[in-house]
């Protein structure tokens, strides 16, 4: 039976982030867009119980939630992490993670500038600042129409993610993703740390 993986993020670039992992990773499995964070029209606290209910309901064997903190304080997104996970129904904590950006997706994108740098042919000094989601955005030429998912993911498939632990949120996210997925059929994923 293939795996299938729920999400709920913000944005398209989060998107094209989990469909790209999961394609690294598990190759076979199916993706379930679960409503986007903020536009389900219920309160903030009632948003991942519903969204979770929505998505084990589609059998979703993991739910993988991802949230910014649109901050550049260092520890914002553990505060965020913090508040997101403690509105998580005890049933459902067995099939989710959860994955809080420092600042926005974007910056775990930009933490190997170089190599971005080579892959979009703009200078690595464009994606080294506090919020790079711009020159991230004009790198690619991601436009309100076509928001180059599909080069996205690419990206993400094609990364040396192991730069991106440098980055604490990645880390995080990355760690609690490879404690699950020793318990998922069908997902491999690779140890980044061995490199």
């Amino acid at each position: 039976m293939k795996l299938r993986i729920g999400y709920s993020v913000e944005g398209s670039t989060d998107v094209a982030l989990i469909k790209g992992l999961a394609r690294r990773w598990c190759p076979d499995a199916e993706t379930i867009e679960g409503k986007c964070r903020g536009s389900t029209r219920t309160s903030r606290r009632r948003e991942i119980p519903s969204i979770c209910l929505e998505l084990a309901r589609k059998n979703a064997d993991l739910i993988v939630f991802l949230s910014d903190s649109n901050d550049n304080d260092p520890i914002a997104w553990k505060t965020v992490l913090k508040q997101e996970t403690g509105k998580l129904p005890s049933e459902y904590a067995h099939l989710t993670v959860f994955g809080a950006c420092q600042r926005n997706v974007e910056c775990w994108f930009c933490e190997d500038a170089d190599w971005l740098s080579t892959k979009t042919g703009k200078p690595g000094d464009e994606f080294r600042v506090p919020d790079p989601k711009t020159a991230f955005e004009s790198a690619l030429d991601i436009q309100a129409r076509d928001r180059k998912v599909q080069e996205i993911v690419a990206l993400v498939q094609d990364a040396p993610l192991h730069n991106w632990l440098r980055n604490r949120s990645f880390e995080d996210f990355y760690d609690k993703l490879w404690k699950k997925s020793k318990s998922l059929d069908g997902c491999e994923m690779e140890n980044l740390r061995n490199r």
